[in-house]
């Protein structure tokens, strides 16, 4: 594995991956952090330009939809 985007939750000064990994015990990785919240910002704005119409309200209830589904 190369590469891979996963979620991950930080409690207590530790970021929790919140799927498996597939790295070793002691292995090195590096990471980068991407806060959620910019995300979905960034996504809004693509979809605002091909549905104009999409308010902030649907797109949050589509983000959340999305994310209650297990898309492996």
């Amino acid at each position: 594995m190369l590469s891979k985007v996963i979620r991950v939750r930080y409690e207590k000064g530790v970021l929790k991956p919140l799927e498996p990994i597939d790295i070793a015990e002691g292995e090195e990785a590096y990471i980068v952090i991407v806060k959620k919240e910019s995300v979905a910002r960034k996504f809004y704005g693509i979809a605002r330009k091909h549905r104009p119409e999409l308010s902030k309200k649907d797109f949050a209830e589509a983000i959340e939809e999305i994310e209650d589904e297990d898309i492996r």
